[in-house]
């Protein structure tokens, strides 16, 4: 019953983090991805989709009939990334279909399968991309109910277990490895980008007493909300090329799908200052050329280098790991007798049509001569005995089929 869904994936769990940009939908706005992703939608007779992108896993979820053999996983990725050869696409990408697709939906959005278990923010992302996506017109009925079953899920898991307590983030880790650094609390810290991420990035700097920020964005409103949060300066981000005042530690995170800070912009941005900087990627894929850090003195913070600190993570919630899964999977078992109604209801809903035709046609054509001769009160009651086997009629097919279900 579930074998429309389909999942194509690239994960922290099989592939370097520096890899997983190579499978995101370039674009340069939403319009953009919005229209890519279309082309991709009906290029591959894809009935619904939802792309989701985050630091450390592309997904698209999807469901349609079609057999996803790998020469439609290769043709799929060199449609999005025409560079990726067959062989690199075979490594790195995971499919799942039918159950094993909504199984791994239910953990990713109960962040069991998160880089960083426990974290919440993956089902806040998993929401916002299926919002986007339906505000697009690419969801339907299927991808319906399997993210309301997934949300509610996800929602039990943290309520029912003690996966989200003491709960850490790519964000939090990352300004651990900060710290770490012993960065002065007055020292200069530069902002690209303004986004949920690097929103969470400046509670923390806040947190930890760090206010000497200069954040650049596109959307200014976004920028100001962030310089404000931590007593800085807005900038637009067209005058970034242009500032001159240094800085001590570069924050980056913003959702280009090519790298903004060159060698050219990172040499402008230090000036005369040859001082080793504290540099912080977060971006999929990396707003930070790799040129910038193979050529400068850095002290680089990116995703890739926090694998072991989440595994630390990992081992303090093996438990309710555990815990979680159990109850994911009688989520998953109500969800696929969900679906197996929802599937028969659909079937079903020409009924009530068809029934009332037969009821009209009755009525107005093959006993009309009859129905004419009778006095006003008895066709009154005709009619009301016709209406009330036609309500009937309708609710006996779904009332058995439904019971038989609960039978098997």
């Amino acid at each position: 019953m579930l074998d429309g869904y389909k999942i194509l994936t690239i994960s922290h769990r099989k592939t370097p983090l520096r890899h997983i940009g190579q499978f995101v939908v370039n674009h340069t706005d939403d319009q953009e991805l919005q229209l890519r992703l279309a082309s991709l939608k009906n290029t591959f007779g894809i009935e619904e989709l939802i792309y989701l992108a985050t630091c450390n896993r592309v997904l698209y979820f999807f469901y349609t009939e079609k057999n996803l053999s790998s020469s439609f996983i290769s043709s799929f990725f060199k449609n999005i990334q025409p560079e990726l050869s067959s062989e690199f696409i075979n490594e790195h990408v995971n499919l799942f279909e039918g159950a094993s697709a909504t199984d791994h939906l239910f953990k990713v959005a109960a962040s069991v399968d998160s880089l960083v278990v426990g974290e919440r923010e993956i089902l806040r992302q998993l929401r916002e991309a299926y919002n986007r996506c339906m505000g697009w017109g690419f969801t339907g009925d299927h991808l319906r109910i399997a993210m309301d079953g997934a949300v509610v899920a996800a929602k039990e898991v943290y309520a029912k277990t003690r996966l989200g307590e003491k709960s850490v983030s790519v964000v939090s880790l990352a300004v651990k490895e900060l710290l770490k650094t012993n960065l002065p609390k007055n020292a200069r810290i530069l902002m690209i980008g303004a986004g949920q991420t690097n929103s969470l990035v400046a509670k923390f700097l806040k947190k930890y007493g760090f206010s000497n920020v200069v954040v650049f964005n596109r959307t200014p409103e976004k920028a100001q909300k962030i310089a404000d949060m931590l007593d800085g300066r807005a900038l637009p981000f067209e005058d970034l090329p242009s500032y001159q005042e240094g800085f001590d530690c570069l924050i980056v995170c913003t959702g280009a799908t090519k790298a903004l800070v060159d060698k050219k912009l990172y040499s402008s941005l230090l000036g005369s200052d040859d001082a080793r900087k504290v540099v912080i990627d977060l971006s999929v894929p990396n707003n930070i050329s790799r040129e910038v850090i193979e050529t400068f003195d850095t002290h680089y913070i990116l995703i890739e280098g926090l694998k072991s600190l989440a595994r630390k993570n990992l081992s303090f919630r093996e438990k309710e790991v555990t815990n979680a899964c159990s109850l994911l999977e009688q989520h998953l078992s109500d969800f696929e007798l969900k679906t197996r109604h929802r599937r028969i209801e659909r079937a079903l809903h020409q009924i009530p049509i068809e029934v009332k035709a037969v009821r009209e046609k009755a009525m107005n054509d093959v006993f009309k001569k009859e129905i004419e001769i009778l006095d006003n009160d008895t066709r009154i009651l005709l009619e009301r005995m016709m209406l009330y086997m036609e309500k009937k009629c309708t609710g006996i097919p779904m009332k058995v089929a439904k019971q038989a279900l609960v039978s098997v």
